[in-house]
């Protein structure tokens, strides 16, 4: 029995684009290489062998020079060796990032336990055969596992444990993408069906950044950090996987968390204007009184008054600010109640006040930009006024 461990999709040098705020964009990418550390852990901890990257090392094919060096040097201080297929996103071929010059200085020089697997073919270790599926191309309209299909090629190994090493989708589920990511560089197709049955041992997938196990012997490790908001209930991201398997011997997968940082989803329903008080109740205990940690994609609709509005954008600012990105869709309409309108149209001792107010109420009533020009005009008019 050999135990190794299962990774994927680091895709370090990740922009993350839609993170506005330039230190917070920083911290997210300086953590996906802080992450090998945690998987340098987990090598100890399981005592693994070897560390299997099943496409994506790099984010790009033209990963910058600081990237590669600070890769190469947090890998070279794994120790044992790490052995890595192409993906979509790095994908190989010639002229591929692995073929330069300074790809290859720097992993002779830093990480001489890297080994990048360029061709279909198998490759022996002490105990187990690797037959990787690197994607050569951006997009590959072949199956990389289709010469994996005839019986002899494993058979050339009796005893070994036999694991296979590719990148893709398998039948039709895989990864869809983000805002972050290039929709033109969708992975291949991998029909894992058609593999010799009982042939191989364990089959290390990449590509879905959620962990699952889609097969027998066949499992999406996922992304050792988490990079993008849950898609599901399964989307189990932040993880590895140490497996232990011998040939014909059932594999034994366990997920090892090393993921830091938190993506949350959250929707939420103003009933009225006390439901502001609860969804504040319900960010702290999600969020806590935590700092640069979470990322949180929050959705809201339903009506708030004038104040409560304020109380609301008051709430939201200082998320904006504690949290590493929130991503807002806020479908909130403002309603003020017929008290919050009296008290701004009904101003004896403020007529100019009155006059726009009335003014305001009636044109904010409208779908279009004016109206919406109108109740934020409104809400300022009410802020400035209870300022007094």
């Amino acid at each position: 029995m050999t135990t190794f461990l299962h990774t994927a999709d680091w895709q370090l040098g990740k922009p993350f684009a839609r993170v506005d705020d330039v230190n917070k964009r920083s911290l997210l990418q300086q953590e996906r290489i802080v992450a090998i550390e945690r998987i340098g852990a987990a090598i100890a901890a399981h005592k693994a062998a070897f560390v299997l990257v099943a496409g994506d090392l790099f984010d790009s094919p033209s990963a910058t020079r600081a990237t590669v060096s600070a890769a190469c040097s947090k890998i070279g201080a794994l120790r044992v060796p790490v052995l890595v297929i192409p993906g979509n996103h790095d994908h190989g071929g010639p002229g591929s990032l692995w073929e330069q010059p300074f790809f290859l200085r720097e992993q002779e020089q830093l990480a001489p336990n890297l080994r990048i697997l360029l061709r279909p073919e198998p490759v022996e270790l002490d105990d187990v055969v690797l037959f990787p599926c690197p994607l050569l191309r951006r997009q590959e309209s072949a199956d990389p596992t289709q010469w994996l299909r005839s019986p002899e090629i494993a058979e050339r190994f009796p005893g070994k444990t036999r694991v296979v090493l590719a990148h893709g989708s398998t039948q039709g589920f895989g990864s869809t993408g983000d805002e972050d990511s290039d929709a033109d560089s969708a992975a291949a197709i991998l029909d894992l069906n058609r593999l010799p049955a009982d042939h191989y041992d364990y089959i290390a997938l990449g590509d879905w950044h959620g962990t699952k196990q889609v097969g027998p012997c066949a499992w999406y490790s996922g992304t050792p950090e988490p990079d993008r908001f849950p898609k599901g209930g399964d989307h189990d991201q932040g993880n590895i996987l140490a497996v232990t398997v011998g040939r014909g011997a059932a594999p034994q997968v366990e997920r090892v968390r090393t993921g830091r940082f938190a993506w949350h989803v959250r929707d939420f329903t103003f009933a009225d204007d006390a439901d502001v008080a609860q969804l504040a109740a319900q960010l702290h205990e999600l969020l806590a009184t935590r700092t640069g940690e979470d990322l949180l994609r929050l959705t809201l609709q339903g009506s708030l008054g004038l104040a409560a509005t304020d109380q609301l954008e008051q709430l939201l600012e200082s998320q904006q600010a504690r949290l590493l990105r929130l991503k807002l869709t806020d479908h909130t309409v403002m309603a003020p109640s017929a008290e919050e309108i009296a008290a701004l149209t009904q101003r004896a001792a403020d007529p100019l006040i009155a006059r726009v107010a009335a003014t305001l109420v009636t044109r904010a009533a409208g779908t279009d930009d004016a109206a919406q020009v109108a109740r934020v005009a409104l809400r300022e008019l009410h802020a400035a006024a209870h300022a007094n």
